[in-house]
C-alpha cells in the first residue's frame, strides 16, 4: 500500500485541518476495522444509513455514541460463555469497536436491530443560517451593509 505525505499541504492551506486529519487517519486504519462487516448507503439527498452485521448480539449489548463528528458503535457480549460447549464455532462473538467520521451537521436520527442487522439512520441538517440564500439585484428591497451613495442630510433635502 502506498502512503502519501500531506505535510506540504499544511503550508499552503488554512482551515482544512479536519480533511488532512481524516487522510492521515486512513493510513492508520486498524486491521480489525473490517469486522463486523458493514454497508454505508445514501438513502436520499441528505440521508444516509449504516448497516452492520452483528449476529448474536442483542440491543443491550450494543452501544451507540455520537460525540461531535464521530459515531462510535461498540459491542460486548454479556452471554453465558461457560455454560455452552461448542463443537464448532463459526459465529464470531468477539467484542468490537467501530468509529465512523461524520460530516458536520450529520445527526443520528434512529437505530434498530433486526435479524442480526444493526441499522443506524443519519441525516444532514444544515442550519438555515448556513444554507445558501438568494440575493435580489435591484428592486425595492434595501441593501444591507455598506451603501456607497452620498449621504443626504434632512435639512439639505428640504432646501433643495
Amino acid at each position: 500500500m502506498r502512503t502519501y505525505d500531506v505535510a506540504p499541504l499544511f503550508r499552503s492551506s488554512v482551515g482544512f485541518d479536519r480533511v488532512f486529519d481524516l487522510l492521515a487517519q486512513t493510513e492508520r486504519a486498524e486491521a480489525s476495522a473490517a469486522w463486523p462487516p458493514y454497508n454505508i448507503e445514501k438513502v436520499a439527498e441528505d440521508e444516509y444509513r449504516i448497516t452492520m452485521a452483528v449476529a448474536g448480539f442483542t440491543a443491550d449489548e450494543i452501544e451507540l455514541t455520537q460525540h461531535d463528528t464521530a459515531l462510535l458503535v461498540s459491542g460486548q457480549r454479556k452471554g453465558q460463555e461457560g455454560e455452552r460447549q461448542y463443537l464448532h464455532r463459526g459465529i464470531a462473538a468477539r467484542t468490537f469497536r467501530q468509529t465512523f467520521n461524520l460530516a458536520e451537521h450529520v445527526k443520528v436520527t434512529g437505530a434498530a436491530l433486526e435479524n442480526g442487522l444493526l441499522t443506524v439512520d443519519l441525516k444532514r441538517e444544515v442550519p438555515e443560517a448556513l444554507k445558501p440564500r438568494r440575493i435580489a439585484i435591484g428592486g425595492t428591497q434595501a441593501a444591507l451593509g455598506q451603501d456607497n451613495a452620498p449621504a443626504r442630510i434632512e435639512g439639505e433635502a428640504k432646501a433643495a
